[in-house]
């Protein structure tokens, strides 16, 4: 929830913090909303991601009070979309799922690979041409690509590693 919309480094960080005070959901429960946020600022809509927060240990109950393990499930918590839902089930359960984030969309596009207008449309395409043992490494390797080599704006395209594959289309 913490790192949509907010460069990892920042989150890392955020999260570090909050980790130290939030050890589970009933702590989660117990904290004013002021103190949460007050923890989490610095990430991106850290007043709205408080809320969603502080949702959770309610919204859990729903599930036994256990974290869902489906994508479908998850992304009825609040403030979980289908890039969140997908990376809990990839990393958190190690279970297939594609992560589709700016950069996997953008550099899938950039590539020629693919032509989608949204994360969701790439998150499909994607589950179709991409063998499901891959799934899993995809937005790790391409979130790194995509953030020193293949940029959104003057693309390092000399020393990409898969140069030779892509079409280079600007997206």
């Amino acid at each position: 929830i913490l790192s949509a919309r907010t460069k990892d480094s920042i989150t890392a960080k955020v999260c570090n913090k909050l980790f130290l005070k939030i050890k589970n959901f009933q702590d989660l429960e117990n904290i004013s909303l002021e103190e949460l946020e007050n923890l989490i600022y610095g990430v991106g809509f850290y007043k709205q991601k408080a809320k969603y927060l502080k949702a959770l240990p309610l919204e859990i109950k729903n599930f036994n009070n256990k974290i869902p393990k489906t994508i479908e499930e998850l992304i009825q918590l609040s403030g979980v979309g289908r890039k969140t839902a997908n990376l809990v089930v990839s990393v958190a359960f190690d279970k297939p799922a594609i992560c589709v984030d700016t950069h996997v969309h953008r550099i899938f596009n950039r590539m020629g690979l693919i032509n989608t207008k949204t994360p969701l449309e790439t998150e499909m395409k994607l589950r179709k041409i991409l063998p499901i043992n891959l799934w899993q490494k995809t937005n790790f390797l391409f979130v790194i690509l995509g953030q020193n080599i293949c940029l959104p704006t003057n693309p390092k395209c000399n020393s990409c590693p898969i140069n030779k594959f892509c079409d280079k289309k600007i997206v």
